[in-house]
């Protein structure tokens, strides 16, 4: 088995036939996300509040054991029924590395992600590293695990040399693995000058390279793997390289201007968005990779009756999207495998210890709104808009979109430090004490509600994927 290449516009395999990649992330597992576990604020600040509450060693146990159930064997023959051929791997770099002992690294980092990189090859599917969080936090959001809105990864020259080291080892351990499909450097950039982005990618280009000269390399766009305008000509000092888009739609979210019924005008929007994001490299006939997108999913215990004809619109933006991607013969991997229930194609049972145990601790935060990522803030809107309407009225019109606007306006930023970062503080050990005085089997059996036997499947969401799958591998 070869490795799989980038010949311009397409991923190839060593005889140029080629490759559609079409899979998932794997999201909330060596990145963890308050959304789709069910803690509030960042993956930091939980794991040192429940070594508070349990100690270190309990703390430690549970989160290996939360990562070995997460993804297992049955995970990964599941996935490959469905026709999915690719898994993208997020990654913190905390395995890799501590911030008090920056450089030095920690080889256990590797114990998971190896097992599930070989679980993938044992049952055909390609792997794509994805370093989620990088120090400093390269983005605004949760998910790059810093707890601010100020992405410091840009402003510290340290942090951008850890990374370079961070690859640079990667890229020693994985470079005769054929089954990695290639490395997504960098999730989700937000550079507000748009130039230092470019400059970092320079850097572990050349890195990587100096090592491994045979793996692709995905490069996000800026602002969150929307924008590839200030790219320039940065394209002609990479070779097999794609790009990638993160391909959002407003209308698979609860914050949609307006029901979704897939009219020729609702459709013209998400073909525009999709375009828009790729247009620099359909100038310059580069390669695009979808590397998230995917709408979000209405629960029976929040939205009650409308639950299924809100979920069955969702379906309807899945259904347009894929319609789109499959005629651009696009690769994309949808956010996301596994989760409590929000989006993912698997999710916990609401039977299982973790879920009976913060059944009420995760309607108080669906109440509070603390989680960005889709959120319907309606049950506290009136306490946050006079701070919007104060802004309004007394900062300029001209200063009040700041970057990351336009992805956020101004009400994202204001729930973003009000309720996603300062609210959900207050949580944290409320979450932790859930865990206080438990045995090591009773954490066991918890970690244990995220493998496979104790999920279920978002049929509908599966056999949408299955089908355009399959019809796309029928055309080649």
């Amino acid at each position: 088995m070869a490795y799989l290449k980038v010949s311009g516009t397409k991923i190839v395999d060593q005889n140029g036939k080629e490759v559609i990649l079409r899979g998932a992330g794997l999201g909330g597992w060596m990145n963890m996300e308050n959304f789709i576990s069910g803690y509030p604020g960042c993956e930091f600040q939980i794991r040192a509040a429940l070594a508070g509450v349990v100690g270190k060693e309990k703390s430690e146990f549970f989160f290996d054991k939360f990562l070995e159930y997460f993804f297992t064997d049955a995970d990964a023959a599941f996935f490959k029924s469905l026709g999915l051929n690719c898994i993208r791997l997020p990654f913190n770099y905390r395995h890799f590395e501590d911030d008090m002992n920056p450089r030095v690294l920690k080889p256990e980092g590797f114990k998971h992600l190896d097992r599930v990189i070989e679980l993938c090859a044992k049952h055909g599917i390609y792997t794509i590293l994805d370093l989620h969080t990088a120090p400093g936090g390269q983005n605004t959001d949760w998910h790059s695990d810093a707890g601010t809105h100020i992405a410091n990864f840009w402003n510290h020259k340290d942090f951008q040399d850890r990374v370079v080291w961070l690859w640079e080892e990667l890229a020693k351990h994985y470079a005769n693995n054929t089954w990695i499909a290639g490395y997504n450097p960098l999730n989700e950039p937000t550079d507000p000058y748009h130039t230092r982005v470019i400059d970092v990618y320079d850097r572990l280009y050349r890195a990587i390279r100096a090592i491994d000269p045979h793996h692709a390399l995905f490069l996000d766009g800026n602002t969150f793997a929307s924008d590839f305008s200030h790219f320039g000509d940065a394209h002609t000092r990479w070779e097999n390289v794609a790009y990638s888009i993160h391909d959002y739609s407003v209308f698979g979210f609860p914050a949609s201007p307006e029901a979704y019924t897939s009219t020729d005008t609702q459709r013209h929007r998400l073909r525009r968005s999709y375009e828009k994001k790729r247009q620099w490299m359909d100038e310059r006939g580069l390669c695009v990779w979808n590397g998230e997108w995917g709408p979000v999913y209405a629960r029976k215990e929040y939205e009650g009756d409308r639950t299924e004809a809100i979920n069955e619109e969702r379906y309807r933006v899945l259904q347009d999207q894929l319609s789109i991607y499959n005629k651009d013969r696009l690769s994309w991997s949808i956010w996301l495998y596994k989760d409590i229930g929000f989006q993912g194609m698997v999710y916990v049972s609401r039977e299982t210890p973790y879920m009976t145990l913060f059944k009420d601790f995760l309607a108080k935060k669906h109440r509070l709104a603390i989680d960005a990522w889709g959120a319907d803030d309606s049950q506290v809107r009136d306490i946050y808009q006079p701070l919007i309407d104060l802004i309004k009225r007394e900062v300029k019109p001209e200063h009040q979109n700041l970057y990351p606007a336009p992805v956020w306006k101004l009400s994202d930023r204001v729930g973003r430090l009000a309720r996603n970062i300062l609210v959900s503080e207050f949580l944290v050990q409320e979450w932790a004490e859930h865990f206080r005085g438990k045995s090591e089997e009773e954490l066991d059996a918890i970690a244990k509600s995220f493998s496979f036997d104790n999920c279920l499947h978002r049929d509908g969401l599966n056999k949408i994927l299955t089908d355009n799958a399959t019809l796309v591998a029928q055309e080649k």
